[in-house]
């Protein structure tokens, strides 16, 4: 890379959100990949609270981009970006669930039960200490095992640490209804399994560095093309 292609880099990548989109808007389309590769660990975790099947991942996710930047122009900033392209994702996401389905309505949950993860709580022992691959894999099966309307709350909250009115923005929920799912998701968890893992468990459903190279490249060629006519959905 020359000094002056890393000078621009550099340079772009201190542009806020706002100002990207504003020069995404005005042509610099290539400029796109600067958002997507900020959220993508974001999206992908909140894609992956409504999907169970990490195979689907992806594709929602490159949904999720190109319908956002086909309705760029249409981004009031009453919202910051990171928060109207989280809510498109789970959009995208329910509908892939709807489509097949696989739908988990609330209604069917039976909010005041105890739920116990499908896994054994005992405690850890001190000879047996877990590796860093096997406690995000236990915090990951723990988290995918409760029903979506909660594991979307808490993966949202506590693994992506986003603030109530961010979470209720991104869910259309109120702010009131998240914290009754996050309380009653963190029950489902159990104190001990946040003890053994960590009480911060951003360890857990990493998008890596392959993964962020596929959907940002595929995401670029989408929209590097000619919009079909009719296909932005409001």
């Amino acid at each position: 890379m020359t000094d002056s292609v890393a000078t621009k880099n550099a340079e772009a990548a201190e542009l806020t959100d706002d100002q990207v989109i504003e020069r995404v808007l005005a042509g610099e389309t290539a400029l796109y990949e600067l958002l997507m590769r900020r959220y993508n660990q974001r999206v992908y975790r909140a894609v992956r609270a409504v999907l169970r099947q990490d195979t689907d991942a992806e594709d929602v996710m490159q949904e999720a981009y190109v319908r956002a930047f086909r309705s760029l122009g249409k981004f009031e900033h009453r919202a910051s970006f990171r928060t109207w392209v989280t809510k498109i994702a789970i959009h995208e996401a329910l509908a892939r669930l709807e489509k097949a389905n696989r739908t988990e309505p609330l209604d069917e949950v039976e909010e005041d039960r105890q739920y116990l993860p499908a896994f054994s709580s005992a405690q850890a022992n001190p000879e047996e200490n877990m590796s860093s691959t096997e406690t995000r894999a236990l915090l990951e099966q723990a988290i995918l095992s409760m029903p979506y309307p909660y594991r979307t709350v808490l993966m949202l909250r506590d693994v992506e640490e986003m603030t109530t009115a961010e979470a209720a923005s991104a869910l259309g929920l109120t702010e009131d209804v998240v914290k009754v799912r996050l309380h009653r998701a963190r029950g489902m968890l159990r104190k001990e399994l946040f003890t053994r893992v960590g009480a911060t468990s951003a360890s857990a459903f990493q998008f890596l560095a392959p993964r962020c190279d596929r959907v940002a490249a595929a995401v670029l060629a989408r929209i590097s093309q000619p919009e079909p006519a009719g296909s932005v959905r409001e």
